[in-house]
């Protein structure tokens, strides 16, 4: 638990009510204990926050009134007063009718209908967290760098890399230069391969792995445009990246590890992302994705016997 948290308010856009819990399940890992208890509190109970005072809030969570305060600015509103009606508005949300959420976590005695459909919600919530919490501005300068490229790196360890192959093989077959790095040390040789024009995208769940951080480091002091997919907006890998674009990820629990649930979300910024560069170069992606599957087709053909 790291003590040191940056304060990420932003005065021009606090996020909507909707995006609020999502916020709350990406940034809670970063947070201090106290801190942690004021944000579990507001996302279990928005209806019965949103009619506490500040110092109610601070009583409630065994905190203080600072702790209270600093905790809605790091979840990006101006003050506690901004919190409270973001509250009202997701409790409002929450009694619209909405199915009951399904938030067990999967058992070794489950049936296997109940895993799937707790599998689904998972999956379900995790999208939606994401989708919330992606900073459109962000993608949309990762986009904008990525479709001009010279040459696109991409690292990723474990999980993460067949996550960055995903997005190397969909960015190859619209006509891009893009390459997966999974060994650390080709990763690192070719990053000081690269200079500006060229991008170096990092993806590490935890924010943290040293194995992709240290040549995204490597990429941007050789002045590449970088960025980075964490679920972990205030984690190291951020100080040497140019765009972050941040994952949610459904709870851990001992049969699904972070693993599985954080590669959800970053497939979906992949998508987003490779989707974005294919609108911006259409005129030569739609010809190469053509040339791509007519290179491949005689191999989803029958063969006559």
């Amino acid at each position: 638990m790291t003590n040191d948290v940056k304060e990420s308010f932003n005065p021009d856009s606090p996020p909507a009510p909707a995006a609020l819990a999502a916020k709350v399940r990406t940034l809670a890992p970063s947070m201090t204990r106290s801190m942690q208890r004021v944000a579990e509190a507001v996302a279990g109970d928005p209806a019965g926050c949103a009619a506490l005072t500040v110092t109610g809030l601070a009583e409630l969570t065994g905190t203080s009134e600072a702790t209270v305060v600093r905790t809605a600015r790091l979840l990006g509103y101006p003050g506690y007063r901004d919190l409270r009606l973001a509250l009202a508005g997701l409790a409002a949300h929450q009694q619209s009718g909405r199915a009951p959420a399904v938030t067990a976590d999967i058992a070794v005695d489950d049936s296997i209908a109940d895993v799937v459909t707790k599998l689904a919600y998972d999956e379900q919530q995790t999208l939606a967290d994401t989708a919330a919490g992606l900073d459109t501005v962000q993608l949309g300068a990762a986009v904008a760098a990525a479709a001009t490229a010279r040459r696109i790196d991409i690292y990723g360890v474990g999980a993460s890399s067949l996550v960055g192959q995903d997005l190397a093989q969909k960015l190859l077959r619209i006509g891009l230069i893009a390459h997966a790095h999974m060994d650390p040390h080709l990763a690192v040789t070719n990053a000081v391969q690269l200079r500006p024009g060229d991008v170096a995208i990092a993806i590490t769940h935890s924010g943290s792995t040293g194995d992709v951080i240290e040549p995204l480091r490597v990429a941007f002091d050789r002045g590449a445009t970088t960025v980075a997919i964490t679920g972990r907006p205030d984690g190291p890998v951020s100080q040497y990246a140019d765009h972050v674009l941040t994952t949610s990820t459904a709870r851990e629990s001992e049969l699904r590890p972070a693993a599985m649930s954080s590669r959800t979300s970053q497939l979906l910024v992949v998508d987003c992302l490779f989707i974005g560069v294919a609108q911006r170069t259409y005129e030569t992606a739609a010809p190469a994705l053509s040339a791509s599957y007519e290179a491949l087709a005689h191999r989803h053909t029958p063969r006559s016997r």
